[in-house]
């Protein structure tokens, strides 16, 4: 009898960075047999026919039920999973009541990720262990301002200065203190050179905290 050949999980990547998705489709290079990225997309609709879309939340609320719920209706994608590090017992709660299927941490390393996507796949719903508060990005992952030295939180909230959000919306998306995120605004204006916000708006621009808009197709020969 001759044995079925195991084809490899579709995967859309969803985020409002490029820099970000590109890091995390990069992580997946070594594991091209078991997932094959079909597309990525900064705030583009999907296009693809997909087993997963995986929902990167950097600088994205993961409590925005509207964009999760439009991904668990779309037809296109057969399951949604969170990959984030923020595991608030509300924003767990509010992505499992919307219909995701995994809420995955950012430090699993990449052969650990491939194996919850496989998990599920197959029909299992998958939360990671929340990690430890000393919290760090797993290996190949990139984010604005990485370069310059800004850790993944600290990029997340000048990517939503940058967006316009008041120091209280951060503080609400980020499930913050207004004043811890005033404390973090301080040490972000010390590394730019920034006096204002203005200026801190306009170096956010210059240096990719915008988001993007587009979607790459294909990744690496993908379907």
């Amino acid at each position: 009898m001759t044995e079925t050949t195991k084809q490899p999980i579709r995967v859309a990547l969803v985020d409002d960075y490029d820099v970000v998705l590109t890091g995390l489709a990069h992580m997946f290079d070594r594991y091209r047999d078991r997932i094959v990225i079909c597309e990525i997309d900064a705030n583009a609709e999907l296009s693809d026919q997909v087993d997963i879309v995986l929902y990167d939340s950097f600088a994205q609320p993961e409590s925005d039920r509207q964009e999760l719920a439009a991904l668990v209706r779309n037809p296109r994608a057969s399951r949604v999973v969170v990959y984030t590090w923020n595991f608030q017992p509300e924003l767990v709660e509010s992505a499992r009541t919307q219909g995701t299927h995994g809420y995955l941490s950012k430090t699993l390393p990449a052969r650990e990720l491939v194996a919850a996507l496989e998990a599920v796949h197959a029909g299992e719903r998958v939360v990671s262990e929340p990690p430890s508060k000393r919290v760090g990005s797993a290996p190949g992952l990139d984010w604005p301002g990485r370069h310059e030295g800004f850790t993944e939180r600290e990029s997340e909230i000048l990517a939503l200065i940058t967006q316009g959000k008041s120091n209280a919306e951060v503080a609400a998306l980020t499930y913050l203190s207004v004043n811890t995120i005033k404390s973090y605004i301080r040490e972000i204006y010390r590394r730019i050179g920034a006096a204002s916000r203005t200026q801190a708006v306009l170096w956010g621009v210059a240096h990719g905290f915008s988001p993007d808009h587009h979607r790459i197709d294909h990744w690496l020969g993908g379907p």
